[in-house]
């Protein structure tokens, strides 16, 4: 298996194969613009024959031939996605367990694509096979997405600060085959990333030697930039618009990065087993998914659909590529609600009101309710605003145990004595903590000076759970 940070040419063909750089061309010029120009129904049109065809390339991998068979079902049984319920769904231990040769069909020619491995974050990582026209259709989703915010992927400056180790989804993107390829034939210049393990201060002195008009990273890295930028640092430096995603977007980043730079944040939503699944709308509020790359369930404890403005799990099938197939994937663990398909930015899709971060992360109160961390994350902003403050730098909400929730907070050194004191910000923080969570929870404020990443990741999460229970609800 070739890795995607050491690439031979051989790796490549498939872009020098006639047959492929037309398939290549029409995805490019069809796929792209098609949440433009379609409707619903054309889109539920697509999406049914897209999902039928990938069950069918399912059925020769084994991992999923064992299940389907096992559940009685046969791809000739399955018509479009109105009858994905009469599948199994696929978790994160069977890619795990069926690793390697059990994830993709008998006979597939690795050496014409690429491993990628997710960062693991529940201790190990899950690993899957892309074929390079999955690495371009993931291209294809941030060129529609760039194009959504006014962008031009082949003139707009953009800088990325992304997670680029070896293995990982964007280096084989922008590192080991897509846009280094690309760049043989279309100038690339405009298009910069850097590794997020860099320092802060020094991806802040690359972004202002570059000056971009498209700054995007995930939502910590995107704060730490805007602190540096509200305390001097790059006065020169105003990109016209700025891209979060890889973490939950909480109602506190999003301002305080905004209010720094200047310009308006816009959040995406993806996987590195699914691609590409949403963004969000120019008109704000809610997020289209991108329903002709997947097909999005939100199911609850009963894998029964919810209703639109109810929290459900995310399920998602990849409608496209080879490798490893993605049918009715529970592994990326998240809590979205879906929405209406109502917007007026003239872009038809399948649309999401809230991401809502991992459900492994949902809060267990005392008496084995369960509650999303969505409900708190916004209480920080909250009372800052209503003391006219924005001291809090940087937080993170961990439940220790079911009686307890510690908040762990960065103030911002330059602002410590302006305005509201610092007690008197943590006793209304707690206040508001403690009426949206309920009595017998002790609700910790505890200032510290920095908030570490993850083991497995170099993202920060918003909220974390340190209490596991297998048979978490939603409700």
């Amino acid at each position: 298996m070739i890795s995607a940070s050491d690439r031979s040419t051989t790796a490549m063909n498939p872009f020098f194969d006639p047959v492929f750089y037309l398939r290549l061309a029409k995805s490019y010029l069809s796929d792209i613009n098609r949440v433009w120009h379609t409707d619903l129904q054309q889109l539920k049109k697509y999406q049914d024959q897209a999902f039928r065809q990938m069950v069918r390339y399912a059925y020769t991998v084994p991992l999923y031939h064992q299940k389907y068979k096992a559940n009685n079902i046969h791809p000739s049984d399955i018509k479009g996605t109105s009858d994905a319920l009469k599948l199994p769904c696929i978790t994160k231990d069977d890619l795990k367990t069926h690793y390697p040769v059990g994830i993709i069909p008998k006979g597939y020619d690795t050496s014409k694509g690429f491993q990628v491995s997710t960062s693991g974050s529940t201790g190990k990582p899950v690993r899957i096979y892309f074929d390079v026209f999955s690495a371009i259709k993931g291209l294809e989703g941030f060129v529609r997405e760039l194009r959504t915010y006014g962008g031009n992927w082949q003139r707009s400056r953009v800088m990325l600060i992304i997670e680029n180790h070896p293995g990982s989804f964007e280096h084989a993107l922008f590192s080991g085959s897509v846009l280094p390829f690309l760049n043989h034939f279309i100038s690339l210049k405009n298009i910069r990333y850097i590794h997020i393990s860099e320092k802060p201060e020094t991806i802040m002195k690359q972004i202002n030697e570059f000056q971009p008009e498209f700054l995007g990273s995930d939502p910590n890295m995107l704060r730490q930039l805007a602190f540096l930028k509200e305390h001097g640092e790059a006065p020169d430096l105003h990109p016209t618009t700025l891209l979060s995603g890889a973490a939950m977007l909480d109602s506190y980043t999003r301002r305080y990065v905004e209010q720094a730079f200047g310009a308006t944040l816009y959040d995406t939503y993806g996987a590195t087993e699914a691609g590409p699944i949403a963004f969000e709308c120019i008109d704000k509020g809610m997020y289209h998914v991108h329903s002709d790359f997947v097909f999005l369930e939100c199911l609850d404890d009963d894998n029964t659909p919810v209703a639109p403005g109810e929290i459900g799990r995310a399920v998602v099938s990849r409608l496209y590529g080879g490798g490893t197939p993605i049918i009715r994937y529970t592994g990326i663990e998240d809590l979205v609600t879906p929405a209406e398909a109502k917007s007026s930015c003239g872009i038809t899709t399948e649309m999401i009101q809230h991401i809502g971060g991992r459900s492994t992360d949902l809060f267990i109160l005392p008496n084995g309710s369960f509650m999303s961390p969505l409900i708190v994350t916004g209480i920080p902003a909250e009372t800052m605003e209503h003391f006219h403050s924005y001291k809090i730098q940087q937080f993170q909400i961990v439940q220790q145990s079911k009686n307890e929730i510690e908040v762990f907070v960065v103030i911002d050194s330059h602002l410590r004595n302006v305005g509201v004191p610092i007690n008197e910000l943590f006793s209304e923080m707690k206040k508001r903590f403690t009426q949206a969570i309920g009595l017998g929870v002790e609700i910790k404020i505890t200032e510290t000076d920095e908030i570490q990443p993850g083991v497995a990741s170099d993202h920060v999460k918003v909220a974390i759970s340190k209490v596991h229970d297998p048979a978490k609800k939603l409700h």
